[in-house]
């Protein structure tokens, strides 16, 4: 793809949108819409079960004709297609790029190195399907023949982040006779407070590691390991009560974990884009083989909305190219994630490694330093929560944040006035943000003149609002998705690797070195910088004291 782009900069759209945006940066919205009182219902697509307005934003239809080109020329069709192909579009590792595969119906066909993938996914997910079976029936039982009640799944990264968001966000489907948790800080607090009120021999540990070598994911697990033989006594218990997602059959055996009960995926997923494999296995234990593949075709109905619908009415290419409005033209660093639902609370949290692992790159494809912005911050909370924290700053600090609201039109837990009064919450947060109150309605108000400037609110703010009916299994996984395919488009237009992650792996080496430093008794040489010298062997010498 590179090979035959101009670089980004140089394209023709690149350079219209840069005249367009002299042009167009300081137009208010209100401006807009009195321009336009049908903007609301022009600016705005609802297909694959969302309604999404994204009339507030700081755009026209010729903002929207010149991204649709930046699109255009920089070969995102192309690049999409290659992706559904199987092709190794993760050219540093060269690796195909398959997330799609995982939520594929069983008639499809996707090639890898000449091989259908979709049968060997299905042959796992039949696998996690019986198993889970087992477990919520209480036919699988532990060593002392006590039934399963308490699952905790053992990872990091995405292999911790996918399983905690969605069974949080689905958790109103879940089996409440069961106790889901999660482990994934190598803070022996995480584990100790996870297992604290637990029974071992009703105790259940999934150890989530495809090479099964995660140091963090082992130490845990190992920990674990521990923790139910102290109370259970014989190592035949082990393999009652661990499962492995993994692909190392060799470590997995060795753990004690039968390798039958090994759940395996490929090299062609990464991480943050494997909540739908066996990774998920937490998930279908939570809310059922049913409700699992419910979640999948929500996957797979946004995965299909996203190859086939025309950009300019494709809600993940939208979403991706206002990304690279603000952030490349108007400067914006961040965006919020405001969903207006409390089951999705860890759903910011899982964006955050989705969105920054995959573009926090500062080289193209090609290897040359990208002159402009990649990779804007996500971050968020639930509202209304958010709206007494940190919406101050977004509504009138001088940093221009870019927000996504979502929202639900029928509660899953209906109480009184409660949903009206959140959603009424939603809908007036998106009208301040970008209409304000200007020092004239603050007069009118009779606000004293000592106090007109502090409640003076510019607006021009831009927010995005997705609407669908209800949070379902399917509804999460299209809500996904559609988040999984905007970072695609915008990594896209960055002509950046969004599948690589060679940024975490300088830290993960130095911890091993500094490791075998801070474990020995005596004084090693340091080899270190002086700041990094100093804090190892204060560590060391507070350590030393208290042992």
């Amino acid at each position: 793809m590179s090979s035959t782009l101009l670089p980004l900069m140089q394209l023709p759209a690149w350079q219209a949108l840069e005249s367009h945006y002299q042009k167009i940066k300081n137009i208010h919205l209100r401006q807009l819409f009195a321009d336009d009182p049908q903007r609301g219902t022009r600016f705005m697509v609802e297909d694959a079960g969302f309604y999404f307005d994204y009339s507030k934003n700081r755009i026209t239809e010729e903002t929207i004709r010149l991204l649709l080109n930046l699109a255009n020329e920089s070969g995102l069709r192309d690049r999409i297609d290659a992706m559904f192909r199987g092709e190794k579009i993760n050219s540093t590792e060269n690796r195909a790029v398959l997330h799609v595969a995982l939520r594929a119906s069983r008639d499809q066909s996707i090639i890898v190195d000449g091989t259908n993938v979709v049968p060997q996914v299905h042959d796992v997910l039949d696998r996690m399907t019986k198993f889970a079976d087992c477990v919520r029936s209480g036919k699988w039982v532990g060593h002392t023949g006590k039934r399963i009640r308490n699952v905790i799944n053992i990872g990091i990264g995405g292999s911790d982040l996918g399983p905690v968001m969605a069974f949080e966000a689905l958790r109103h489907y879940s089996q409440r006779d069961m106790i889901f948790r999660f482990v994934s800080n190598v803070d022996g607090t995480d584990f100790a407070e996870a297992i604290r009120d637990l029974d071992a021999e009703e105790t259940l540990f999934i150890v989530s590691s495809k090479t099964f070598t995660t140091l963090e994911t082992m130490t845990n697990a190992r920990t674990a390991r521990q923790w139910t033989l102290q109370s259970l006594g014989e190592e035949q218990a082990i393999a009652r009560h661990f499962v492995a997602v993994s692909t190392n059959g060799e470590e997995v055996a060795k753990f004690g974990i039968n390798t039958e009960n090994m759940f395996g995926f490929w090299d062609w997923v990464g991480g943050r884009y494997s909540m739908d494999s066996a990774i998920g296995l937490s998930t279908m234990l939570a809310i059922g083989p049913e409700n699992f593949r419910s979640l999948l075709a929500g996957f797979r109905a946004m995965d299909e909305h996203f190859r086939t619908a025309p950009f300019e009415r494709n809600l993940p290419v939208l979403m991706g190219l206002l990304s690279v409005w603000y952030g490349n033209f108007f400067g914006a660093e961040t965006v919020a994630v405001l969903p207006y639902d409390q089951y999705l609370k860890r759903f910011p949290a899982y964006l955050q490694q989705l969105a920054m692992e995959s573009n926090g790159k500062h080289v193209t494809l090609d290897g040359k330093q990208v002159p402009y912005q990649t990779g804007p911050i996500f971050w968020g909370e639930p509202g209304t929560n958010g709206q007494h924290s940190f919406y101050q700053l977004i509504h009138q600090g001088t940093r221009l944040i870019p927000c996504d609201f979502i929202g639900f039109c029928q509660s899953l837990n209906p109480l009184g006035s409660h949903h009206d009064i959140l959603m009424a919450n939603l809908f007036a947060q998106t009208e301040a943000l970008a209409f304000g109150k200007t020092v004239d309605e603050v007069r009118s108000e009779g606000t004293p003149d000592v106090l007109v400037a502090h409640r003076v609110f510019e607006g021009n703010r831009p927010t995005n609002t997705i609407l669908a009916e209800r949070l379902t299994p399917e509804t999460l996984g299209k809500l996904v998705a559609l988040y999984e395919h905007s970072v695609f488009t915008q990594g896209a237009i960055w002509q950046i690797d969004s599948f690589d992650q060679w940024g975490v792996e300088l830290g993960k080496v130095l911890a091993m070195k500094i490791l075998s430093e801070v474990e020995l008794a005596e004084e090693p040489e340091l080899l270190h910088d002086n700041s990094t010298n100093a804090l190892i062997r204060r560590y060391k010498s507070v350590k030393l004291r208290h042992n």
